[in-house]
């Protein structure tokens, strides 16, 4: 007899909570193998397609698109077993392969071992399971308040519970819209603002210009994610900025020696995030983090360097993992490969967290100088600005030389301006004499 499994939205990584529906890749009726992705969602942190564990005949989507879930909520059932397949013998071949019915880790997610497994509910297929399921986050039509009252709030997030606690409202008085009465994030929204209607009525009534003018833009998604991240590290963060001017010319003649021999080509990028772990390797301080919980500064062994790309969907910090370890060739294959990925919105959360130093190269952008915000948890960012030909004093000569302005903005909680100073300087030293990198390679 066939079965109803039902799959959430599962943790897509490193503490996202909730995820906004971009696209179905499934319809109701449709049959999906195991690992087939079901729906493409957008994080603070990129699109993922996420795959299903389960094999058989969707019964019920859960959600329209553009519409925010939280992890843990349901996404949608599908009807696993010969009698839901019209294709039996590739479901007779699925189980005998031991897949079946057993829920097994999402491809790219990893089993979780840190959490206790939990139980999926399994429900007999009857016949309404052919019928169109769809409406099931509609079906609330029956009060559900008195069951609700007796029992535990059928509320599964906790960005929900906050918003309702912070908003002076009791979540027993409300009727869920969600499937067998889960309160959603809609729900509380829509009735703290009815509560607050009567308060802001007039307001509106007395200025509905104002109101019509402009237009409003969700602060959502990446550009929500970038929002808060730069948020916090204004908030946390007591930052200072050194710069200084320095002679990018041997620099662009070694990168122009190296690229005439052959093989890959070599980016400036990769050259400059070569210096920097070099650079770090003499001044640690700047690669830290500052733990406030425990009151310490932690020194990180490795360095996973970001670097700021810019994307139709809007900035994002790709991690260059351990790059103390890669050389000027390896650094550009991956800077190639994750910007690549970045702009065709494939990057995975793994590949946009977890890093420790960023690069940020707005010289592409035409622009000499910046003062950057640091990309929090982070202690320090460089930044390179263009790269062009102005009068320098070389060996006691006016020349024409490649000028390039480096800043250095840097957590003042983990170092003094000296130790920032020093960072600096070598860089510079680096990039006008870049023999000077052969002493530490």
């Amino acid at each position: 007899m066939a079965q109803v499994m039902e799959f959430k939205l599962p943790d897509l990584g490193e503490g996202l909570t909730e995820a906004e529906i971009v696209r179905w890749l499934v319809a109701v009726g449709d049959v999906v193998a195991i690992d087939q992705p079901v729906v493409e969602v957008e994080t603070a942190k990129a699109m993922v397609e996420v795959p299903c564990p389960y094999g058989g005949v969707v019964t019920a989507r859960f959600g329209e698109e553009g519409t925010e879930l939280p992890v843990g909520a349901p996404l949608i059932t599908v009807a696993v077993g010969a009698a839901s397949l019209p294709q039996a013998p590739a479901a007779q071949a699925a189980e005998a392969e031991g897949s079946g019915n057993v829920p097994r880790p999402l491809i790219g997610y990893g089993e979780d071992h840190s959490r206790p497994a939990r139980r999926r509910r399994v429900r007999p297929v009857t016949a309404a399971v052919s019928a169109p399921v769809v409406a099931a986050p509609v079906a609330p039509a029956v009060p559900v308040a008195p069951a609700v009252v007796a029992g535990p709030v059928p509320v599964i997030s906790p960005l929900v519970r906050k918003l309702a606690k912070d908003g002076g409202l009791d979540l027993r008085a409300l009727t869920g819209s969600g499937p067998e009465g889960l309160i959603l994030r809609a729900d509380v929204e829509a009735a703290l603002a009815a509560l607050r209607a009567p308060e802001q009525a007039p307001v509106a009534a007395a200025a509905p210009a104002v109101a019509a003018r402009g237009e409003r833009i969700p602060l959502k998604g990446v550009r929500g994610a970038v929002a808060e991240k730069l948020s916090r590290s204004r908030r946390e963060i007591p930052d200072a900025t050194c710069w200084v001017d320095a002679d990018a010319t041997e620099l662009m003649a070694a990168r122009a020696a190296m690229n005439a021999v052959g093989g890959p080509k070599i980016s400036v990028l990769a050259l400059l995030a070569r210096i920097c772990t070099a650079a770090l390797a003499r001044y640690p301080e700047l690669n830290s983090t500052v733990d406030l919980a425990a009151k310490e500064i932690v020194r990180l062994p490795s360095v996973h360097l970001g670097f700021a790309a810019q994307t139709e969907r809007g900035l994002v910090v790709p991690v260059v993992r351990d790059a103390q370890h890669r050389n000027p060739e390896s650094l550009s294959a991956e800077f190639a490969r994750l910007t690549e990925l970045a702009r065709a919105g494939k990057l995975a959360p793994a590949d946009l967290t977890g890093g420790t130093f960023t690069l940020n190269n707005y010289g592409v952008f035409g622009v000499d100088g910046s003062t950057p915000i640091i990309n929090h948890p982070e202690a320090a960012m460089l930044g390179v600005g263009r790269i062009i030909d102005k009068p320098w004093v070389h060996e006691g000569q006016l020349a024409v030389r490649k000028v390039v302005q480096l800043s250095l903005t840097f957590d003042h909680r983990v170092c003094d301006g000296g130790t920032a100073g020093g960072f600096l300087r070598y860089v510079a030293d680096c990039v006008e004499s870049p023999a000077v990198l052969l002493r530490s390679l």
